[in-house]
Parts: C-alpha cells; structure tokens; sequence
C-alpha cells in the first residue's frame, strides 16, 4: 500500500494551468431607460416621493411667487416631510436589496 505522497510522485509534477483564459459571462447593455424601468419596478416608492417632492415644491414656489407666503411656508415644510418619506425608502429599499442577496 503506498502513501498518498508516493501515489502523487508516481504520476508526475503538476500539470500547468490552461493558457487561456476562463471567458468572462457577457452582459447585455443595459440603456438608462432600461435600468429606470428596473429600478422602479424594484423600489416604486422612490419614484414616487420624487414626483410628490417635485409637485410640493413646485406649488410651493408659484405660491411663493404670488405673494402667498403662509402657504408657501407650509409647502415648504411639506417638501421637507416628501423628502424624508423618499430617503427612508430609499433606505428601505437597500435594506430589502441587501437581505435579497444574502439568502
């Protein structure tokens, strides 16, 4: 009975590794319309407090700018809450992503 080490000297030095290298997956281009799309699908809730964020905004400066102060003082107080609402999805959505990929 020989000995694993005899048994590995018997059948030669190791073999080299293969010269060529190990061909890489191909992924296909992924436009920015594409990835907006998967994106979305993924996490809509982002989209959405970017939209909402946007209109809060937006009303609150055409308010601003027709003189109405009180109200555009409560959109902007609204936008700030649009944008905590679209950060914590965000968040949530990493999170979510994260757990996904550790199972």
């Amino acid at each position: 009975s020989r000995s694993p080490r005899a048994a590995a000297m018997a059948a030669g030095p190791p073999r080299p590794p293969p010269l060529e290298p190990i061909p890489l997956p191909v992924f296909s281009e992924e436009g920015f319309a594409d990835k907006f799309l998967r994106k979305t699908r993924e996490n809509p809730l982002v989209p959405l407090g970017c939209l909402c964020t946007l209109g809060v905004l937006t009303y609150g400066l055409i308010s601003f700018k027709r003189g109405n102060i009180r109200q555009s003082q409560l959109m902007m107080r609204a936008r700030i809450l649009a944008q905590g609402f679209t950060f914590a999805a965000l968040l949530g959505g990493m999170v979510v992503t994260a757990m996904k990929s550790r199972q």
